[in-house]
Parts: structure tokens; C-alpha cells; sequence
């Protein structure tokens, strides 16, 4: 059969190809690419280049049928072909055409770095959550829809028309009242490659960008600004908004969302002077706003990731708040010489709630509760299950819980074009045991 091999190329040209791909040059029948990727490859790379085809790319679907054509004419068994592309053919690429064009038993696929990959490594930014679009060619529709979410971060490929002047022109009535920083980058992973920025906020015109000379082969990077923290004294006395919270943009389940919060905050019964252990804290937002009502006591936020704890101390940080203390480790190993609570939340168990549960049980003070968010039907059954075990084995604890439910279905309207829909959160499951 014939072989298609599709090889990813970036600006650094013949030296930043693998040794597999080379290998492939030394027996290709014909090389297809833009004039510019053709340039790319030197007569060296097939010791008989005079036997090789060049054809430029031009018209993609014209070119396609040609090369059918061109491949119906040969011997399939011993035919090869080398198609460049940029960067990773199959990320908005040409791979897409070829395999709607050829067998997939045709095609072999050896991507280089794509551009966005590389826009993320030059602005040091993790990019596993980020919203990616492509404007070549295709309307800004996505682009829009991404920024009146606020979405965090959002890549694109531009071309000739939505360049990154047009990007920050078009953009500019949906921007939140935080602002984005545009990132442009330019000539990704060749020696002329340059990474600027600027800030983009509503009502505001950012002349240099409007009169900058840009390399054709750019990528833009929006990058939502942080809020500012509201000052103490603006905070409400009960449910902190969420955008409030620092957090994790690949990990948004981290943070108890206001609403339902409020009810969490309304199950503790908290009093000025109550200890509070929060297990599994995740962003702290249920710890933060009790420690702000026992100001005279002390939260203790159990979380048993790294990258939890660290944001934990920064949203302590943020919001000022001088009786609360992260506790690192794994809950129920690390409970062991905390001071004894008054009040227990567990947002997270990793997987041990029933020996948290039989720890917590005996450290709880006198009057204490212990509150869950539950949200799965397995975590139910196991606080049922645990709860009904130490009801029949009375005559061998202390421990007299009663048990009680509550199912929290929260709906909120959303905006969709100029009209409004319903929205869910996830529904929880709260078991309150005193």
C-alpha cells in the first residue's frame, strides 16, 4: 500500500526533525508543502533528490486530488510520500483533509511541537485547561463566546484577517471588568522569536498594539487578569462570591460554591469560640468564611495535596485571616494532636471516610456535629452503612449519632445571547451527624 507520511515542522527547519523523520527523505517519491517548508528541506536530505518530486501545497483540496490521481498511476506497494505541515498536522492542521481524503492504513503522522504548545512554554503558563481557537479562516464566534465566559485562558490562531490588533478591537466590548493580557507571540522557535504583552481592559484603547508591524506566523495567548481582593470591611458578612477565591482553572470542583455554602455555613451552627477542623479544604472558602464568624477560635483546614495547600495559604493571605491554619497531610493520620473541635466539615475524604468518621467521632467535644458534602451516590451509602454500624454496636462506643439528610438542588439563570436559561450546579448531599 502506499504510504502518506505526514511530518510536523517547525521554523528551526531540517535540524529540529527527529532522526525517524529524516530516515523517511531517503526514500520519498515526492514531497509536498508550502514553498516555505519546501525551502526548508535541503537536496542533501535524499542522497538521489534528483529522482524526488516537489510540489507546492497552493490549493489544498486541488492539490489532494492531484496526488490521488498521482498515487492511482504508480505502484501502491512501493509509492511514499512525505506531506509537510506546521507544527502538529493533526491540531487544525491538514491531517484532518488527508484522512477524510486517504485510508488511515495510508497515513503515518510524525507531529512536531505545535504553536500552542510552544505560545505556553514561552509564557511559562500551565495550558491544560485553556480554551483553544482557531480564526483561520473560521468565524470569531468561539473567540467571543470564551471571553463572556471569562474563561481563563484562551489561545488562537490567527490569519491575515483576525490578526491581533483586530483580536483586541473585536474583543473589547465583551471584556470583563478585570481585563485580559494579550499575549503575542511571534516566530515561535526560530532565532527571531519574540514574546510582548499588553493589557487589555474595558473602555481603554491600547495604541501601541493597534500600530505594531506583526509577523505573519504569530499566536495569541488571553490570559484573564486576577481580581483584586475586595477589602475586609466590603466583604459580605455571609456568602464570599466565588470569583472572590483564588483557585485552580483545570480543577473549578476544588471550591463549595456560594449557594450551597451558605447552607453548609447554616447546618455548622458556628459560635465565636468554635474549633473547626475542615477536612479535604480544597480552595478553603468553607474554612475562610468560618473562621471569619469564630474569630475567637480556631479552623484547622486538613488538605493532603501539595498544590491544595498551597493555594489554601494563598487565599488565607488573601482574605487576612489570622485563626485559620493549613494543615498538610492525610486525614486521619494527620488529625492526630490537633485541638479537639467543636464543629467537623468533610468536603473530601480520598477514599477513607469510614476510619476519618471513627477518628472524628471520638475527638468530637460534647454538643459537637459533624457536617458532610457528599456527592455521589457511593459516599451516601457509606456514611448510611457507618452510621447504622455504630448504632448496633452501642453497647461497644460511646458514639450516639443521630443521622439526618439534606439534598441541596440549586438552579442559577445564565445569560444565552440576549435571552436567559436555567443552569444546575452538581447536586450535593449534606448528612449531618450530632
Amino acid at each position: 500500500m502506499p504510504k502518506l507520511v505526514v511530518i510536523g515542522i517547525g521554523l528551526e527547519g531540517w535540524k529540529g526533525l527527529s532522526a525517524n523523520a529524516k530516515n523517511h527523505f531517503q526514500t520519498v517519491d515526492l514531497i509536498i508543502g508550502s514553498n516555505r517548508h519546501l525551502a526548508l528541506i535541503p537536496d542533501s536530505a535524499n542522497p538521489s533528490a534528483n529522482q524526488w518530486e516537489r510540489w507546492s501545497l497552493g490549493n489544498i483540496s486541488s492539490t489532494l486530488d492531484r496526488l490521488e490521481q498521482w498515487i492511482s498511476e504508480r505502484s501502491p506497494a512501493t509509492t511514499k510520500v512525505i506531506v509537510l505541515a506546521s507544527g502538529d498536522p493533526l491540531f487544525f492542521g491538514i491531517g484532518r483533509l488527508l484522512l477524510e481524503k486517504f485510508p488511515t492504513d495510508w497515513l503515518v503522522f510524525l507531529p512536531s511541537l505545535s504553536a500552542v504548545q510552544l505560545a505556553f512554554a514561552a509564557i511559562k503558563q500551565p495550558w491544560q485547561n485553556a480554551t483553544i481557537a482557531s480564526l483561520h479562516g473560521r468565524s470569531p464566534e468561539e473567540l467571543i463566546k470564551a471571553v463572556r465566559r471569562g474563561d481563563r485562558q484562551i489561545a488562537l490562531l490567527t490569519d491575515t484577517i483576525y490578526t491581533p490588533q483586530t483580536i483586541a478591537d473585536l474583543i473589547s466590548q465583551w471584556l470583563p471588568i478585570e481585563g485580559y493580557k494579550l499575549w503575542l507571540c511571534e516566530n515561535l522557535g526560530g532565532d527571531n522569536e519574540t514574546v510582548s504583552n499588553w493589557i487589555l481592559v474595558p473602555s481603554k484603547e491600547v495604541k501601541e498594539l493597534q500600530s505594531l508591524t506583526v509577523s505573519p506566523l504569530n499566536i495569541v495567548v488571553l490570559q484573564r487578569l486576577e481580581r483584586d481582593p475586595l477589602p475586609p470591611e466590603d466583604l459580605p458578612m455571609l456568602g464570599i462570591s466565588d470569583g472572590e477565591f483564588l483557585g485552580f482553572c483545570d480543577r473549578p470542583g476544588l471550591i463549595t460554591k456560594q449557594h450551597i455554602r451558605i447552607l453548609i455555613l447554616g447546618a455548622l451552627q458556628l459560635q465565636p469560640n468554635y474549633t473547626i477542623w475542615d477536612i479535604g479544604a480544597g480552595s478553603v472558602s468553607v474554612a475562610i468564611e468560618a473562621a471569619r464568624r469564630c474569630k475567637k477560635g480556631q479552623v484547622c483546614a486538613i488538605e493532603k495535596t501539595a498544590v491544595g495547600v498551597t493555594l489554601i495559604r494563598k487565599n488565607i493571605a488573601r482574605f487576612g485571616i489570622e485563626n485559620l491554619e493549613a494543615i498538610a497531610g492525610e486525614a486521619p493520620e494527620v488529625l492526630q494532636g490537633l485541638p479537639r473541635p467543636n464543629r467537623i466539615f468533610i468536603g473530601g475524604s480520598g477514599g477513607k471516610l469510614g476510619p476519618i468518621l471513627d477518628y472524628c467521632s471520638q475527638k468530637l467535644l460534647p454538643q459537637g456535629k459533624i457536617i458532610l458534602a457528599l456527592a455521589t451516590l457511593e459516599r451516601t451509602q457509606e456514611l448510611q452503612s457507618w452510621h447504622q454500624k455504630t448504632r448496633q454496636n452501642l453497647s461497644q462506643t460511646t458514639v450516639n449519632f443521630s443521622l439526618e439528610w439534606t439534598q441541596i438542588n440549586i438552579t442559577r439563570s445564565v445569560p444565552v445571547g440576549p435571552l436567559t436559561r436555567w443552569s444546575p450546579l452538581n447536586p450535593v448531599t449534606l448528612g449531618t451527624l450530632e
